[in-house]
């Protein structure tokens, strides 16, 4: 017997009539959201703004938004340019109340003796600065104040008697991550320091307060963001986004199915990175450390999270590495990680990073906070950001598959014969769906493997009341990283 959905069989009016079924026609894919977590200039983000998503319709209206010179702001422009085409949100935030903003100062003394050009970077953005004979500290200070004030920088500038102050945009802990360095271009760059001046520089700090993410975070409802990128790695920070995406009560269990990752950046010292990483335990959070850039950790993160976006939306199972981060200074040689501290930082959660010979930073591997299971035992099943965003996809897209093919069947006991065109169905019938995909998945998409270990370990049972119970045993696939070469040669 052929059944319909909506077709009533008592019609005796004459004609032919057709009912469509879009079952077997279903390709659609979710969207992948990126999401950016940032503060604005100070006074930018209001009361109203702030911890409420919104789309973003172009750079220019984010610095409209947020002020050009805001951490939230600059962030996107780094990010557009990793991913260019993803559908992108933003999450502003106010400064947290009762913060302080970072400052910085670059004191100059003495009198240029010859021409020269003195490159400062601020936050990553190189500010040139023509420095001629016989100019003194004071008048090269006012020069170089002048020329940040008209440059788009994370903080303001100001001179006093030789000594240039900067001062963070907004105020919080970010602005303490505000790198200034002098000359770190060197000579291929035109930056040398002319003789008779000096340039001594005071790091960014006494920036504090961080925006409680919470209740941010709660506010983006049931919309799927699969790519958080956060601006903080402070233990408080990143304890909300794990418990955001957990798989207990977040969006990675049952209730929820809206899945996702975050990911940020941290600075530090070979030991630091590796005591920061090791603190952490989380499959769903992504960290990239590094040292003496001086590019922003946050712009790391905004680097990282997008060209991580732009790779796993066209293939979650495609590896994520040697791929440039754009928009980010490498750091100088003997502050970057060799084989065998990157194979160090690997296991201890942070992904790591390698440079070009023309000096373009490549993102190495990219691995998870997850190294531990609940019993306190090392554990690489989520090593890996590539296995979770695989994952992912498969859980979505068999979710989609057998909620289109059944979106309106009959239940009955295994067993029973069914004529085709019926709408019954066991609880084989869709166990005979779910191993049809997983070869799609295997054989046409490779994000699976091993079908045959997935058709003999695949369950499915009637638990009655119109429940099915699928056991579905994915196996996905691997990403090539090594290839490990024993050669073996004669000599006659």
């Amino acid at each position: 017997m052929i059944d319909f959905s909506h077709y009533d069989i008592t019609n005796r009016v004459p004609g032919v009539y057709a009912e469509v079924d879009p079952s077997g026609a279903n390709t659609g894919s979710a969207i992948l959201r990126a999401l950016i977590i940032g503060q604005g200039e100070t006074g930018k983000v209001s009361a109203a703004q702030a911890g409420v998503p919104v789309i973003y319709s172009g750079q220019a209206d984010a610095e409209a938004l947020y002020g050009a010179r805001s951490p939230l702001a600059m962030m996107t422009k780094v990010y557009r340019l990793a991913d260019p085409f993803g559908e992108l949100w933003h999450l502003p935030l106010a400064d947290a109340a009762g913060g302080a903003a970072a400052t910085g100062t670059l004191a100059l003394t003495g009198t240029a003796a010859e021409a020269g050009t003195l490159g400062v970077y601020i936050g990553g953005v190189r500010v040139p600065v023509q420095v001629g004979p016989g100019d003194t500290a004071a008048v090269v200070a006012t020069n170089l104040a002048a020329a940040c004030s008209a440059a788009i920088l994370p903080a303001t500038a100001a001179a006093t008697d030789g000594s240039v102050t900067f001062t963070a945009t907004g105020k919080g802990a970010w602005g303490n991550e505000i790198p200034i360095a002098v000359n770190f271009g060197g000579i291929l760059a035109g930056e040398t320091m002319p003789t008779g001046l000096t340039a001594t520089v005071t790091a960014m700090a006494g920036g504090t307060g961080v925006p409680a993410l919470a209740a941010a975070l709660a506010n983006l409802g049931e919309t799927t963001f699969d790519f958080i990128i956060c601006p903080y790695t402070d233990t408080t920070s990143l304890d909300a986004l794990k418990t955001f995406l957990d798989d207990v009560s977040g969006r990675w269990s049952w209730q929820q199915m809206l899945y996702g990752g975050f990911f940020t950046a941290f600075r530090g010292t070979l030991g630091e990175r590796i005591t920061y990483g090791k603190a952490r335990n989380d499959p769903h959070g992504s960290s990239i450390g590094f040292q003496g850039s001086p590019s922003p950790a946050w712009l790391w993160a905004a680097s990282y999270g997008g060209v991580c976006a732009a790779s796993l939306r066209v293939d979650p199972a495609l590896p994520l590495q040697n791929i440039a981060l754009p928009g980010i200074i490498a750091p100088p040689i003997a502050e970057r990680d060799d084989p065998s501290e990157r194979n160090s930082l690997l296991y201890a959660g942070n992904s790591t990073y390698k440079v070009g010979a023309d000096g373009t930073v490549y993102l190495d591997r990219a691995v998870t906070f997850y190294q531990k299971n609940a019993a306190g035992v090392a554990d690489n099943a989520y090593l890996d950001v590539e296995t979770p965003y695989t994952l992912q996809y498969l859980i979505r897209d068999l979710r989609t598959h057998l909620a289109t093919v059944y979106e309106r069947k009959k239940l009955v006991a295994d067993g029973t014969t069914i004529e085709g065109g019926s709408n019954m169905v066991t609880s084989q019938t869709v166990l005979a769906s779910a191993i049809a995909r997983y070869r799609t998945y295997c054989e046409v998409l490779g994000l699976a493997q091993n079908f045959e270990a997935f058709r003999i370990g695949a369950r499915a049972e009637n638990a009655g009341k119109g429940v099915v119970k699928l056991l579905a045993p994915f196996d996905v696939a691997n990403q090539l990283r090594v290839i490990a070469i024993k050669v073996n040669f004669l000599k006659s």
